[in-house]
């Protein structure tokens, strides 16, 4: 793996994946819409991946070991790569995710997700779908992913990895999950937790980079689920960051949204098939109390 590129990569795990790519010696290159620049000795392709012309004219006679893809949200996403770079990569590594198995069926709580409860060969792909709408993407971001891998998967145009990445805390979190769980602790609000408070499984993002960094240099393919050993619900996340404090719980009003990684079904995965092919996970209480620290020294200092 001497030669990769990243799409997207700009924050978050993303960032942390560039760094260990280049630390470990491969030569990156990092394709986004250019919003921030890549860390030192990493080279920068500008370009949006919706625009195919932009998009073919930066990548003209480029090829790669390893693609990872991490902002793959659409089939049309999907089929945009496989155009791009059919022939022109040894091995393509999509960031997905645990939405993948939100398929609205049921399933029996406890008994772990594993790979196979959702098949990208068999899902249909509807690329009629306004996915160019932005509010459309973000609300069907689950179906979005699943399709995507259908695309990917379907081909062989190139050997294909789907990571399927748990719920990803890390310090540097721009979406506020944690903080929404520290901001209403501490204002004494109720925090509005589905009463079935089901537990999900989840994973650092210093872990997120170190998954994909192996997956990379891999040769499996196929899906594989990415989460930190020890499944959380909502209320154990209140119990870290309360911290023996009292708070109290609400079920969530009709029609409003319950809080963040708080579920009415099973959301745990199965992480075995990772463990099996070569990758050791950890467990969430390694890493989980001095993030809420952190999270809460930031709230401190805001």
């Amino acid at each position: 793996m001497e030669n990769v590129l990243v799409i997207g990569g700009n924050r978050y795990f993303g960032r942390r994946l560039v760094t260990r790519l280049r630390d470990s010696g491969a030569r990156v290159s990092v394709l986004n819409r250019g919003s921030v620049p890549p860390p030192p000795g990493v080279e920068r392709l500008v370009a949006d991946r919706e625009d195919a012309a932009a998009l073919g004219a930066v990548l003209a006679g480029r090829e790669f070991d390893v693609v990872v893809d991490q902002v793959c949200y659409t089939p049309l996403h999907a089929e945009g790569a496989v155009r791009t770079f059919a022939g022109r990569v040894g091995r393509y590594v999509m960031t997905s995710t645990i939405e993948v198995y939100d398929t609205g069926e049921d399933r029996p709580a406890g008994v772990p997700l594993g790979e196979d409860v959702v098949d990208p060969a068999r899902w249909p792909v509807r690329l009629e779908l306004p996915w160019t709408d932005r509010q459309f993407r973000d609300r069907s971001y689950g179906e979005g992913k699943r399709q995507a891998e259908a695309v990917l998967a379907r081909g062989d145009a190139f050997p294909f990895v789907a990571v399927r990445a748990g719920h990803v805390l890390g310090a540097d979190d721009f979406t506020g999950r944690l903080a929404h769980y520290r901001e209403r602790i501490e204002a004494g609000l109720p925090v509005a937790v589905h009463p079935a408070n089901l537990p999900s499984s989840y994973a650092h993002e210093a872990e997120m980079a170190d998954v994909l960094h192996w997956a990379a240099g891999a040769r499996f393919t196929g899906a594989v689920n990415a989460c930190s050993h020890g499944e959380l619900t909502a209320t154990d996340l209140c119990d870290l960051i309360a911290q023996g404090s009292s708070y109290r719980t609400a079920a969530p009003a009709p029609g409003d949204e319950a809080s963040p990684f708080s579920f009415d079904r099973y959301y745990g995965m199965d992480n075995s098939r990772a463990e099996q092919l070569g990758y050791s996970f950890s467990h969430t209480r390694d890493w989980l109390p001095e993030l809420v620290a952190e999270t809460l020294r930031r709230g401190a200092a805001a």
